[in-house]
């Protein structure tokens, strides 16, 4: 099988690459910018404009799956009006080039992988967030559901979609664990803000692993929360981080100091969600890592 990636060059993106590639799938990452980016033995990196199928619209058919990656980093800089623009119209664009693609192919894809991210369901107290949960309303929760309805189309064309509402992916290699996990290993780590918000967190094999799961499984469709089955406070996974690398735990980064650093964007580290993999669960996907002492063990290989 065939599977073509926007945004194959990220975090996320490099690991799927690699997990497919070595599975036996043939890999396309699309990229605007391919000579930035290391050549991957086996894998083929096409050049395309961000905005239209143009360049690998060719290469769709009735053995190819669709995923949907691509867009400008959120945690790149502050949330001004431009890069706010850029963060929704990058996605939205990705989106129209893919429905682009379905439309001209005259074999149709077997699924169109779509990500999104659980900020959709904008800020939460305590409550389990599901699939069934209402969308949010603030600036993210906008952006995840523009992202989203980019491809919907596709299944007009009778094309299976499927919606991947990804939690906060850890790996060492990158994303949002290096810096997190940096305060411990200086002996300050600690809860931020009032460390009550949930932080819906997934080993990056897992994250691997789910959609790897609904590319195969053809009776899969519509949304899934892609994250551990057991969420923890931010305050629970801080004490779980220090106590595995043996570092303190109870210094906390005040709220009003990281909305002085990084303004608006600072709702991604002060605001969280209860996620649960319940429509995931359901489908039959078996977790290698559901508690986060377990994975995080893992990823920093300690016994």
């Amino acid at each position: 099988m065939r599977v073509i990636l926007t945004g194959g060059t990220g975090l996320i993106g490099s690991a799927l690459v690699e997990n497919l590639h070595e599975a036996g799938y043939e890999v396309i990452i699309l990229s605007r910018n391919p000579a930035r980016h290391s050549a991957v033995p086996g894998v083929k990196l096409i050049k395309w404009d961000g905005l239209t199928s143009q360049g690998w619209g060719e290469w769709v058919d009735s053995h190819t799956a669709i995923l949907n990656r691509a867009g400008d980093n959120l945690s790149s800089g502050r949330w001004t009006a431009g890069k706010k623009r850029l963060i929704g119209e990058s996605r939205v664009n990705a989106g129209k080039a893919v429905v682009q693609a379905v439309q001209h192919a005259a074999q149709k894809p077997a699924v169109v992988i779509q990500s999104s991210a659980v900020g959709v369901y904008g800020p939460r107290l305590t409550d389990p967030v599901t699939e069934a949960t209402s969308l949010g309303t603030d600036f993210l929760a906008n952006v995840c559901k523009e992202w989203e309805s980019s491809t919907a189309a596709v299944e007009e064309m009778g094309v299976r979609r499927v919606i991947t509402r990804t939690g906060v992916a850890i790996s060492i290699k990158g994303g949002a664990f290096p810096p997190l996990m940096l305060p411990y290993r200086l002996l300050v780590g600690g809860p931020v803000g009032s460390g009550d918000q949930y932080f819906p967190w997934i080993h990056m094999a897992d994250e691997v692993a789910a959609t790897r799961f609904l590319i195969e499984h053809p009776e899969t469709t519509g949304a899934y929360n892609l994250c551990a089955p057991n969420p923890l406070t931010n305050r629970e996974f801080g004490k779980v981080l220090g106590r595995v690398l043996g570092r303190p735990s109870w210094i906390p980064v005040p709220a009003f100091a990281l909305r002085l650093l990084f303004g608006e964007m600072s709702t991604i580290l002060l605001d969280g969600q209860r996620e649960v993999p319940e429509r995931l669960l359901a489908a039959g996907f078996r977790f290698r890592f559901p508690e986060a002492e377990a994975a995080l063990r893992d990823l920093l290989k300690k016994d």
